[in-house]
C-alpha cells in the first residue's frame, strides 16, 4: 500500500481518522510562531471505530471495522491490517510504538521503537521517526507537545493513572519546561455517563479539595466523574495553560467511538502523535 501524504490525510478525516486541533493561539508574533511550530512540526491524529473506505471488515459488530487493540479478542490478522493501514498514513520512516497499558503511572522514553508493546501508560520522545500511540475505549487520551515542536508525549488518562500522578510523572521526564508545553484532551466517557463510587472521589479529594468540582453527587451515594475536569485541574496546577479539548463522549457516541463501559466486548481507538 502506497504511503498517504500528510496532506492526503484530509480526505479521510471526519471518518476513520481526525486531526487533533491544538489550542487556539492569540495573534502576537511570538504565539503565531508557536502555532506554526505545531502545524509544521507535529502530527497528531485521533482514530474512531468507523472503517476507512480503503478497508473491508469481516469483524463482528462488537469490533466493527477499525479496532486497533490486539488484546480484546478480535481477529489478530484484521487488527494487524488496521495497524498497517494506520502506519501508512505517517511520514516516511516513522514507526508506531504501542504500549501495554496497565492503568498504572509508568512513563517510558522512546528513543527507538520496538515491535513489541512496552508496558507503560505514557510515553515521551524527541525522535522524529517515532510515533507514540495510546489506545482508549472510554479513558482519556492526553497529548503534550513542546511549543518549539521538538518534544512530545502521549498519556493514557484513565482515572487510576490520573490518580497516580501520570501527568506529573510524564512532565518530570520531559526536557521542556511545563509552561512551554501545550496540551490536548481527547474524547472519553463524559461526566454524564461516568458513575463512580465514593472511594474514587476520595482518592482525588485527599490530594486536593479543588477536585470537588470534577464530581457531582447522586442520590444513590455515587458520583458522576469528569475526567476532562480532573486532567484540566492537574495540568493547570502544573503550569500548563495552553489546553484544547475534544469533549465528545465515547459512551454517548458509541457509533463513532468504542466504549468499554457500554459494551465490555469492544475494540480500541488510538491517539497518535509524532514529530515531522
Amino acid at each position: 500500500m502506497a504511503k498517504t501524504s500528510i496532506k492526503g490525510l484530509a480526505s479521510i478525516t471526519n471518518s476513520a481518522v481526525e486531526f487533533v486541533q491544538w489550542p487556539s493561539i492569540s495573534t502576537t508574533s511570538e504565539k503565531l510562531n508557536i502555532k506554526q511550530n505545531l502545524i509544521n512540526k507535529v502530527l497528531a491524529i485521533q482514530t474512531t471505530r468507523i472503517a476507512p473506505d480503503a478497508l473491508f471488515s469481516d469483524s463482528n459488530q462488537a469490533y466493527q471495522a477499525f479496532n486497533l487493540g490486539l488484546h480484546v479478542g478480535d481477529c489478530v490478522k484484521k487488527v494487524e491490517e488496521n495497524r498497517q493501514y494506520l502506519s501508512e498514513l505517517l511520514p516516511d520512516n516513522t514507526s508506531i510504538q504501542w504500549l501495554e497499558q496497565v492503568h498504572g503511572n509508568d512513563v517510558v522514553e522512546i528513543c527507538q521503537t520496538s515491535a513489541h508493546a512496552i508496558t507503560a501508560d505514557a510515553a515521551i520522545t524527541r525522535n522524529k521517526n517515532t510515533c507514540l500511540a495510546i489506545m482508549t475505549a472510554d479513558c482519556l487520551p492526553i497529548l503534550l507537545a513542546s511549543q518549539h515542536g521538538d518534544e512530545i508525549a502521549a498519556i493514557h488518562g484513565g482515572w487510576r493513572p490520573l490518580a497516580a500522578n501520570i501527568i506529573d510523572n510524564t512532565l518530570v521526564k520531559m526536557k521542556t519546561k511545563n509552561s512551554d508545553l501545550v496540551a490536548w484532551l481527547g474524547p472519553c466517557i463524559s461526566k454524564g455517563a461516568f458513575e463512580v463510587g465514593s472511594e474514587v472521589k476520595e482518592v482525588f479529594i485527599e490530594k486536593n479539595k479543588c477536585f470537588n468540582s470534577a464530581f457531582t453527587s447522586k442520590s444513590n451515594g455515587k458520583y458522576m466523574a469528569d475526567l476532562h475536569q480532573i486532567a484540566l485541574i492537574q495540568l493547570e496546577r502544573l503550569g500548563i495553560t495552553q489546553i484544547s479539548t475534544l469533549p465528545e463522549c465515547t459512551y454517548s457516541n458509541s457509533n463513532k467511538y468504542y466504549s468499554y463501559r457500554k459494551n465490555p466486548i469492544t475494540g480500541r481507538m488510538a491517539t497518535l502523535i509524532c514529530l515531522l
